[in-house]
């Protein structure tokens, strides 16, 4: 068994969490914040058979996809002058995984 832990943006999960659903997959997910831009965030827990995993990782990158954003939320322009806006890479997902040892039920 494994374990993946996908960190996708908030306002993603719901879909990625209906594709995994609709394809046999189950998972647990709690609010995360973090990032650049302290983006609001879902981390995703999927338990799977490891000839299940490439299924569960492409489901995953079709549900979740990267943008570039820029702010300039943050800078004080008379500290930084004619500083660029800091730019970002947000949406896609970043994915975890790793071997289950043992899994206990209560």
């Amino acid at each position: 068994m494994k374990m993946v832990m996908a960190v996708v943006p908030a306002n993603v999960a719901e879909q990625l969490l209906d594709a995994l659903i609709n394809n046999g997959h189950t998972a647990t997910y709690a609010e995360t914040h973090g990032g650049m831009l302290r983006q609001s965030q879902k981390s995703l827990f999927i338990a799977v058979k490891q000839d299940l995993l490439q299924e569960v990782l492409t489901i995953i990158k079709e549900n979740c996809h990267t943008r570039v954003e820029m702010s300039t939320r943050g800078l004080d322009e008379s500290n930084f002058g004619d500083r660029p806006p800091v730019t970002a890479n947000l949406g896609g997902a970043v994915v975890f995984v790793w071997d289950i040892m043992q899994i206990e039920i209560y």
